[in-house]
């Protein structure tokens, strides 16, 4: 088969492609609001996923993700796809159990077996996951598409939600970020191959063990860090939790390459609108660099989770993560107790 270059297809990549924070939450607010009991987790706090009680001691979790090609190899962007869309089941502290493809493909100009080999990648991701793949849907469209929704199962006594953040909690970080921008990178031709080599591994990587690990140690509260970058999912956090965060900059792990390409003025179209969306809400200290202050909203694709939890539980949770091969794992931050306007804090 001819190679390929699947971003070629895309106007915006990977979960960069996600509609603006502002602009959804503009339509969303006017939809009525579920009145079930048995609804544990809607879409009140924007979390990753919702929770629904079927029986006293379990819960459905359901969650849906699709996006634009964020690499050029079909099979990859097929793994990061399945990956990315695994996480949210992740993230509540849930097992998931099926999914479903959805598939957006085009008439022509695309061969089936770049098609063929797109579900391949998320068919093998998800059998590393141990998730039974059960169907899917499909429409034709010029623009390629391709994503999952996925069942998970959870004790609702042992939900991890966003809302859980506690004052004198720390923050874990559990994969670097700045994916948008070297991916951004990839589709204009400029990015460096390991710096590419290496976005991909950490977006394929599933946080499936991250997430056992955080349950294991009593995390309060956590999220994924996808589309609307490191602080606009931790505002989310904020808001839903009630508190304020604190995160230093110098600790959050990233792709070296990412700084070096914003240098460069390498950016995605979603960084600029997680600014807007957000930055009212953020105090950065004047020790904070610019480049910082984007990176801080780069949009990620299958980031990493974002876990608020006892100092001593947290530290925990990195070693036993580092053992494991996960090093990048770091603490990136402090809750605190909420005073004024402003959710987060960058030093």
């Amino acid at each position: 088969m001819e190679k390929i270059r699947l971003t070629q297809w895309a106007s915006c990549t990977g979960c960069a492609a996600k509609m603006g924070a502002q602009t959804l939450a503009e339509v969303v607010r006017r939809l009525p609001a579920a009145q079930d009991p048995n609804l544990l987790v809607g879409m009140g706090t924007s979390d990753d996923a919702g929770v629904y009680r079927i029986a006293p001691d379990l819960a459905l979790v359901n969650t849906v993700d699709f996006f634009p090609p964020i690499v050029d190899d079909p099979y990859d962007f097929g793994r990061i796809a399945a990956a990315n869309a695994l996480s949210d089941i992740y993230a509540m502290g849930a097992r998931p159990l099926t999914a479903m493809n959805l598939v957006a493909f085009p008439k022509e100009g695309l061969a089936l077996e770049v098609l063929h080999d797109i579900l391949r990648g998320g068919s093998d991701k998800l059998a590393e996951a141990g998730v039974a793949l059960v169907g899917g849907h499909s429409v034709t469209d010029p623009e390629p598409k391709y994503g999952l929704a996925v069942t998970g199962l959870v004790d609702p006594a042992r939900i991890v939600t966003n809302a859980g953040a506690r004052t004198g909690d720390v923050l874990v970080l559990t994969k670097p970020i700045g994916v948008g921008i070297v991916t951004t990178a990839l589709k204009h031709g400029v990015a460096d191959a390991r710096a590419v080599e290496a976005v991909v591994e950490s977006m394929v990587r599933l946080s499936r063990r991250a997430a056992e690990l955080m349950v294991d140690e009593g995390a309060h509260s956590c999220t994924d860090i996808t589309g609307y970058g490191l602080l606009g999912h931790a505002l989310e956090m904020a808001t839903a939790s009630g508190v304020a965060l604190r995160i230093a900059h110098r600790a959050v792990p990233h792709f070296p390459a990412a700084l070096e390409l914003l240098a460069r003025d390498v950016t995605p179209g979603g960084l600029g609108a997680n600014r807007r969306a957000f930055e009212k809400k953020v105090r950065f200290n004047d020790t904070v660099p610019g480049a910082w202050r984007k990176l801080l909203f780069d949009p990620q694709t299958s980031g990493g989770l974002f876990i608020a939890l006892p100092e001593a539980a947290a530290g925990r949770l990195v070693e036993r993560l580092a053992s494991e091969g996960f090093g990048e794992t770091i603490v990136v931050g402090s809750v605190e107790q909420r005073t004024g306007e402003e959710l987060i804090t960058v030093e």
